[in-house]
């Protein structure tokens, strides 16, 4: 099933018809809990202003965020990130990666305020990492709660996770990936933060990184810690289907740029 403006512009109508009949409580109780009034307005606005022409289905579905394929005007593929603004589950692990991170601030601790920002974040961390030559889906913006990117995938098939299919030469992809957590490190100045075989897709057998909501700039208190964290996951899940991997100590000194 897909939907483009019509469709928006029709659940704008009903939503302000039933906002006159029930408590705003009642009503969100009743709509599915992505699309809320604003989240529509939202869409509404980046579908009006081209970024989006036409949305299909959920491709995946998290406890944070629901993603749909879409396509724009030129037929490009697209995957729309709508994070959740009816949860607050999630709102104090957000908090623990924005605040120290010197780019970002939250003026509110609402959780929309924080989801906001959260939104932002990931959006302005996959643009650093695009441009450091790391392959990740291409940023294409960014408002409220919905991040558009690049649809990893082929005709709204998104492609799978590493945790689910093997690609047929580990030991290059490893490589691969790697350097891609060195390119973060010292060209980007980032830390994933939640780097592993469920944050890593295998497109055309090579390694894509998504979710990147979490990623800390290297002055974050936590950057040490996440960056162990991250590459003790790559080197555990790879040692594990047998690729020779190097210890914890000079994978960290490699990525880094230090000389031994």
């Amino acid at each position: 099933m897909s939907w483009d403006i019509d469709r928006v512009k029709d659940e704008l109508h009903k939503i302000d018809l039933r906002r006159k009949k029930i408590k705003d409580s009642e009503f969100f109780e009743t709509v599915e809990e992505v699309f809320d009034y604003s989240t529509l307005m939202i869409l509404y606005d980046l579908i009006n202003n081209g970024f989006i022409d036409v949305m299909y289905g959920v491709v995946n579905s998290g406890k944070e965020a629901r993603i749909y394929f879409a396509r724009d005007r030129n037929g490009l593929d697209l995957a729309v990130k709508i994070y959740l603004t009816s949860t607050s589950e999630f709102r104090k692990g957000m908090l623990t990666y924005i605040i120290g991170d010197p780019r970002f601030k939250v003026s509110s601790r609402k959780t929309r305020d924080i989801i906001y920002v959260w939104a932002r974040k990931e959006y302005s961390n996959l643009s650093k990492a695009y441009g450091v030559g790391v392959r990740v889906p291409k940023p294409i913006t960014v408002k409220g709660n919905v991040l558009v990117m690049e649809f990893i995938g082929v005709d709204g098939v998104p492609a799978p996770l590493l945790k689910d299919y093997i690609p047929l030469n580990v030991d290059s992809f490893f490589n691969v990936l790697m350097d891609y957590v060195r390119k973060l490190y010292v060209d980007a100045r980032l830390v994933h933060g939640d780097l592993s075989e469920y944050n890593i897709m295998v497109f055309n057998d090579s390694p894509v990184l998504i979710d990147f909501g979490q990623a800390v700039d290297l002055s974050h208190p936590m950057a040490e810690e996440l960056l162990v964290r991250d590459i003790n996951n790559l080197l555990e899940f790879f040692s594990d289907i047998g690729v020779d991997t190097p210890d914890l100590e000079e994978a960290l000194s490699w990525v880094k740029g230090v000389k031994r």
